[in-house]
């Protein structure tokens, strides 16, 4: 998939959607400095083109009763389709992971974990995780605390 060519506009929308995905199309107009069919015609074109994939709330996590976070790092003992196919699919059943990537280098996928606390932690991971077949190693850390969390892509400078 190809990057979408984008205007300095696009690119001002874009950075208020990702900060305040909640504003009205009139105030998302005002701030860009476009009418607002102009403003919903291009926020429509983002949309259909794939630009701006969805919208969603942040949620505190601390709020829900999820004071853990910690990032797993697993090796699988095998790489054949068969396994990989399986820990993925594992992997979007456990509502625990809230990210999952596909690694280069020692170890073949980062998990990022939010959970109750430990004992929860323990839980998934001697129950769930160390219990999947094709699992050959976890190496975990803890979040202490976040020091920059996810607030927005960086967007190209025009």
């Amino acid at each position: 998939m190809s990057a979408v060519d984008l205007d300095r506009t696009d690119l001002l929308l874009l950075a208020a959607l990702q900060r305040e995905g909640r504003l009205t199309n009139a105030e998302l107009a005002e701030r860009v400095h476009l009418s607002p069919s102009a403003c919903l015609r291009r926020v429509q074109r983002l949309e259909r083109d794939g630009v701006i994939a969805g919208y969603a709330a942040q949620v505190d996590a601390e709020r829900l009763g999820l004071g853990l976070q910690a990032f797993v790092r697993v090796q699988l003992a095998r790489h054949d389709a068969a396994t990989v196919g399986a820990f993925s699919a594992f992997v979007e059943q456990w509502d625990e992971v809230i990210a999952c990537h596909a690694l280069t280098g020692d170890m073949d996928y980062l998990l990022q974990i939010a959970v109750r606390d430990l004992e929860h932690f323990s839980r998934f991971l001697l129950d769930r995780l160390l219990n999947q077949a094709g699992v050959a190693d976890v190496n975990s850390s803890f979040v202490l605390r976040t020091v920059k969390a996810f607030r927005g892509l960086p967007l190209p400078t025009r």
